[in-house]
């Protein structure tokens, strides 16, 4: 059966959501070299700060505090992994049953938040641009501008010095660099990313439900691995934008699935 054109519309809008989330994985799974599984929180917490500002009136706003949120998510996972010792797959399971306890206090303890009648970014977006193209095209001119600012921020020396950090982190500590610091900046901005997509999802779905984070994890490490798979891995622009391309196919072969 094939898919139809709206179908495929719907699943490309989708696609460049779950592509920033897909960056988010990117960063923590392939260039840390870390399993963190504080994923499937983050992004409910980014969701839960989108919706509660958006419904505030101020949309843009709750992108930024979506992405601040999942920041913090991914902060806390690496003290626990840096500072406490604990491993980080398990770190990473604590602040995300964790995350639930409070992303429900962020709904202010209702389990979802409809957007309906509140302005988001998609609604002003279908505004200017044709309606049936205003959300693909909002969503590639947000993961350009994200692909763009990690591959410059990955091409600095910091940069060298954080994708070291999993490659060897017993070279990183002889050259006296703290490891610490690059997986806290790692998780940070891998976590927020993640929030922001998030935040994105809230807003083109008109709602935040507290049981959305469900499977996230896998749906950016599926999407990860078939974009280095049928993309390739040569340089670095070209894996960011192969995972990117695998979220994307990702929703459309599950569309047509």
């Amino acid at each position: 059966m094939i898919m139809t054109f709206a179908a495929f519309l719907g699943s490309l809008e989708l696609g460049m959501i779950y592509a920033v989330l897909a960056l988010g994985v990117f960063l923590s799974f392939r260039t840390l070299n870390m399993p963190d599984l504080t994923v499937d929180g983050s992004i409910v917490t980014g969701m839960a700060i989108s919706a509660v500002i958006c419904a505030g009136g101020n949309p843009f706003l709750a992108l930024i505090g979506a992405a601040l949120g999942g920041a913090a998510a991914g902060l806390i996972t690496g003290l626990l992994h840096t500072k406490l010792k604990i491993q980080a797959i398990l770190a990473g399971i604590l602040v995300m049953l964790a995350a639930y306890s409070v992303n429900l206090r962020i709904m202010g303890k209702t389990p979802n938040i409809p957007l309906t009648k509140s302005t988001t970014v998609y609604k002003i977006a279908d505004g200017i641009l044709p309606p049936k193209y205003a959300g693909i095209v909002l969503g590639l001119v947000i993961l350009i501008i994200i692909i763009a600012l990690l591959y410059m921020f990955l091409e600095t020396r910091l940069g060298f010095v954080f994708r070291a950090t999993g490659d060897n982190e017993d070279m990183v500590k002889a050259c006296g660099v703290s490891c610490d610091n690059m997986k806290l900046l790692g998780l940070a901005l891998s976590n927020g990313l993640v929030g922001l997509a998030g935040g994105l999802l809230a807003q083109n779905q008109a709602f935040a439900d507290i049981n959305s984070g469900t499977g996230m994890m896998v749906i950016g490490l599926a999407s990860v691995i078939l974009g280095e798979v049928i993309f390739g891995t040569k340089t670095l622009m070209r894996r960011l934008v192969a995972a990117s391309l695998g979220a994307i196919l990702y929703r459309i072969l599950l569309a047509q699935a």
